[in-house]
């Protein structure tokens, strides 16, 4: 399956996401800011960034501007609780490949991380 890299400053989301996608037989690594993921994106490559958008220090828009950079064959996906946060990404259409509304449910998370997994591009 795909190596994913998890990033939320919450730790009760950090955890959900991270058994639901094991559940399906991903590598799943996990970290709390944007600076701490981008010392783990250095030290192994990923297949996707899931990020939040709205945390101290390092926020995933900037999280996602630097690992594309960085990473330009990763694929990105961002969540957020805040409709304001969904508006910004949304200038991000050529390096985010989708921004997920939260709360979601595991089925919802399921179906948007392995859809964009299986679409090449």
């Amino acid at each position: 399956m795909a190596r994913i890299l998890v990033v939320d400053d919450e730790p009760d989301v950090r955890m959900y996401v991270e058994r639901a996608l094991r559940a399906d037989g991903h590598d799943v690594m996990s970290t709390f800011d944007g600076f701490t993921a981008l010392s783990a994106l250095r030290e192994r490559s990923y297949d996707l960034l899931l990020t939040d958008i709205a945390m101290p220090g390092m926020d995933g828009i900037t999280l996602s501007l630097q690992a594309e950079k960085d990473f330009p064959n990763m694929k990105i996906l961002l969540m957020t609780g805040y409709a304001h946060e969904r508006q910004r990404a949304h200038n991000l259409d050529e390096l985010v490949h989708e921004v997920m509304s939260k709360p979601f449910d595991i089925e919802t998370l399921r179906q948007r991380v392995n859809g964009m997994l299986a679409n090449p591009t």
